[in-house]
């Protein structure tokens, strides 16, 4: 038997108008309220009836990009390349121009799904959804769910930076090999003594480029420290200063410090310096993303390049259906190391 507003209604506690207001969007609800009626909808997996199911088997011109943090340049060059692609058809005279509209989720679970039911109700013709994935059984199982049915409704969706799941293209970064590669090229200029500070422990970004790095260390055989030479924390400035304050407390000797990304290694850049310590003379410094202001840090950063633009653009291209899809629906975006003066041979032997 089909599900009813009215079977949506009493599952979230509310009116049959409220459901109708929050489904239409014309009307303002409470956010709590909202989100009830959303997540009732999605339990349920109701399809609107009568006249309006035409209407819910066509696509609209949205694209919906989802990113951690619209502040953070990462997701800011992705999500602008992503647009760039939908501005791009529209200058070319072609029919079928999208609007792409960015939602910021704050790297919350709970609004990467609110925000992919809103999409579905929305008809959009695609979903980009950017950055690493939350490493949580049951929320993995509900983004593919939603996917699923995003899909299953004739929308596109296209993974960019995030691990493959089915009923999408996936544009995935090579996280773990570029990590590798720059610790091996701290190795190489001699260090032996090198701390880690990286990102959040439940997302998919951070395990990978903790594991390349781990791995780097463990052939050279140096995996003994590499727990006890780790921080975690979040992928910004203020975690990068305080765990480089937390390293040196537990190693007074380190001479390289990875970063998880640059972001993070500006924080370790400055604690670094407060504490009276010269860039890389006493410790090398490195991160990962190649972001803009990378190569203009002072001394400039070594890090690992990342093609976030060509990503962006190309899963634009992807979910305007302008590009095939890959074989077996995964390409691997390759990383490259950039090689700059804030790493050096270490003065001393570790």
């Amino acid at each position: 038997m089909a599900v009813t507003l009215a079977d949506v209604a009493a599952r979230a506690r509310v009116s049959a108008a409220t459901v109708s207001r929050v489904l239409s969007g014309n009307y303002p609800v409470a956010e709590s309220t909202r989100a009830r009626v959303l997540r009732a909808v999605d339990e349920l997996e109701y399809v609107v009836n009568g006249p309006a199911s035409a209407l819910a088997a066509a696509t609209s011109d949205l694209v919906g990009v989802l990113v951690n943090d619209i502040a953070d340049p990462f997701f800011g060059i992705i999500a602008g390349a992503v647009q760039s692609e939908m501005g791009a058809v529209a200058e070319s005279g072609r029919h079928g121009e999208k609007l792409a509209v960015v939602c910021n989720t704050g790297g919350s679970p709970e609004r990467e799904l609110n925000y992919l039911t809103l999409l579905q109700r929305q008809r959009a013709a695609a979903v980009v959804l950017t950055g690493g994935a939350v490493e949580h059984p049951d929320h993995m199982a509900a983004v593919a769910a939603k996917a699923s049915r995003l899909a299953a409704s004739g929308t596109r969706v296209v993974l960019c930076g995030r691990p493959p799941i089915e009923d999408a293209v996936t544009l995935a970064f090579d996280n773990r090999g570029g990590a590798r590669r720059l610790t091996e090229h701290l190795l190489t200029l001699g260090h032996r003594r090198i701390g880690y500070v990286a990102g959040p422990a439940e997302r998919t970004t951070t395990r990978d480029r903790l594991d390349g790095h781990r791995a780097a260390l463990a052939a050279a055989g140096l995996g003994e420290a590499a727990d006890r030479l780790t921080v975690h924390g979040l992928y910004d400035r203020s975690s990068g200063y305080d765990a480089t304050l937390e390293l040196l407390r537990r190693d007074d000797a380190l001479t390289a410090i990875v970063a998880a990304n640059d972001t993070i290694a500006l924080g370790v850049c400055a604690a670094l310096r407060d504490q009276g310590l010269r860039i890389p003379d006493d410790v090398s410094v490195a991160g990962f993303d190649d972001l803009p202001f990378s190569a203009d840090a002072v001394p400039a950063l070594t890090t690992v390049r990342l093609p976030l633009h060509e990503a962006g653009a190309r899963a634009g291209r992807l979910a305007l259906g302008r590009e095939p899809q890959p074989p077996g629906g995964v390409a691997m975006v390759r990383s490259e190391l950039m090689a700059r003066a804030s790493t050096a041979p270490p003065r001393h032997a570790g």
